[in-house]
This record gives C-alpha cells, structure tokens and sequence, in this order.
C-alpha cells in the first residue's frame, strides 16, 4: 500500500511565505519588509530633528506606533508558524525582530523614551534577514567564502598592526612625555592608530624634533601596510569567485523538520523526506 504525502497545512504554507526567500511569495514578503524597515527608519531620522519634530510630530509618533505595531505583529507571526518556537525566539534574527518591537512596548512605562532610539535603529540589521534573497545568496556566500578564507591572514596582520602601535605609542610618550599632550601610554597609543591609519585628527601633536622624526616613520609606515588587508580580502574573493565558491549550501530551513541546510536546487528534505517547498493546492 503506496502513501501519499499529505498536503501541507495552513501553518506550513505560512512558513514557507513567512521564513523562505527562494519562493514568489516569501520573495514578495521580504520585499514588502524592507520597505516598511526602511520607511520606519526614515521616520525616526524626521523625528530627531527639533523643527520637523515641532511640526509633524503628533503624524510621526502616529507613523511609529503603526511600524511597531506591524512588527509585532509579524514577530508573534514568526512565532506561531515556526516549527521551533523557541529557537526562532533565542536565535540573532529572532532576538533582532524582538528589538524591533522593544522600544514601543517600553515606550508604554517609560513617557521619556528617547533613550531608546539606538534600539530601534537596530531594526536596519533586519535588512540582513532580505539579503538572503536568492539575486543577493551567490554573492553573499563568495564574500562569506573569502571572508572565512583571508581571517588568519587579516588575524596575524591586526596582531602585527597592534605591536607596531604599543611600541610607537611608548616610545612617543617617553619622547614627548605628558608636556606635550601624551598624558600616558593608552593616549599614545591612541596618537599612534590615528597616526598609522592616516587619519590624523591633530589633537596630539609632537613638538620635538625626535618626535616628529617618529612620527614621520609612523606615517610612511601606514601608507605601506595600509592596503594589506585590502589585497588579502581580494586575492581570496577572486580565488573564490574562480573555484565558483557561491554555489554552497541553500540557508533555509525545512518546514517539517527544521533542518537548516540543504543543498543548492534539493527540493525534499534529506533528513525528512518532505518537500521544501510545499505544493498548493491544484499544482
């Protein structure tokens, strides 16, 4: 007696829109959420500036509550169609998503809740969430790819850059000493980053003619090492790109089982069985 797979349920079809992004219509949702991320975040840039709060501010603070109430409402969403509530909850973009609706609900104890924009500009790290839209996965994943490829290069190069700067910053600050603006040994340091990464603000200089000395080897220092990571990030990426290092796993999850990975154009689950992406009905 042959089984048929049974046809995915109301809750399973919205997790498909809700949490996939390599379907038409998860496609469309997260679409829909990058314009209301956007569009929330545009609102609280107008209100932090005093004239336009003093004219549209009532229109503002009506804007704000809607958006954070359409993030509830889509993180109480992801919740009830998620086949793992409670990891969805604790995992980043489940504790991002709470953020986005955190201030609001804050707002309602505390009047003056100006403290809180930081909080809700984290909402622009949802963007993430879009970013793994099926146009932008390849390229994500070569970055990803050379990232990963380059990071004990980049690793041993910041070590190298940081020993450079202790030892510069000491030497200055027992050149040019506290009389001369280097108060102690962390603001040197903090005179020597500037100075390598040819920044240079000018609130500390040197006065001595030893101390410029240095400080002009500092400066010719920086511009050789300066572009060192930049090679290293790029000679990965091209190698990543030749050996086609985008074309890795698929980063979504199973809606029967919650496997997270599957191989790129899998259409069942391999630990399941299941299709991941649920027919509807008349297909």
């Amino acid at each position: 007696m042959s089984s048929t797979p049974h046809p995915p349920g109301w809750r399973e079809r919205l997790y498909v829109v809700v949490f996939h992004t390599d379907t038409p219509a998860g496609r469309r949702f997260d679409e829909l959420l990058l314009l209301a991320i956007g569009a929330s975040l545009l609102v609280v840039m107008l209100d932090s500036i005093a004239a336009v709060n003093r004219l549209y501010g009532v229109p503002l603070t009506v804007l704000e509550w809607g958006f954070t109430a359409l993030f509830a409402a889509e993180y109480l969403l992801r919740l009830y169609c998620s086949p793992r509530p409670l990891r969805y909850a604790f995992s980043f973009y489940g504790l991002i998503d709470l953020l986005a609706v955190l201030p609001g609900i804050l707002a309602l104890v505390y009047a003056d809740a100006q403290y809180l924009l930081i909080v809700r500009v984290l909402r622009m790290l949802r963007v993430f969430r879009v970013l793994k839209l099926t146009p932008y996965l390849t390229q994500a994943n070569f970055l990803l790819v050379a990232l990963r490829g380059s990071r004990q290069k980049i690793i041993v190069f910041l070590l190298t850059v940081s020993t450079l700067v202790t030892v510069f910053g000491t030497l200055m600050y027992v050149i040019e000493g506290p009389a001369h603006g280097f108060s102690s040994i962390p603001t040197s340091i903090y005179w020597a980053v500037v100075t390598l990464t040819t920044v240079g603000f000018g609130d500390i200089t040197p006065k001595t003619p030893l101390g410029q000395g240095l400080a002009t080897l500092i400066m010719i220092t920086g511009y050789s090492i300066i572009a060192v990571p930049t090679g290293i990030f790029t000679a990965e990426l091209a190698s990543a790109m030749r050996t086609g290092g985008g074309d890795g796993p698929l980063l979504h999850d199973c809606p029967s089982c919650a496997k997270p990975r599957h191989e790129a154009g899998a259409s069942f689950c391999s630990r399941c069985g299941n299709p991941l992406f649920p027919r509807r009905g008349g297909d």
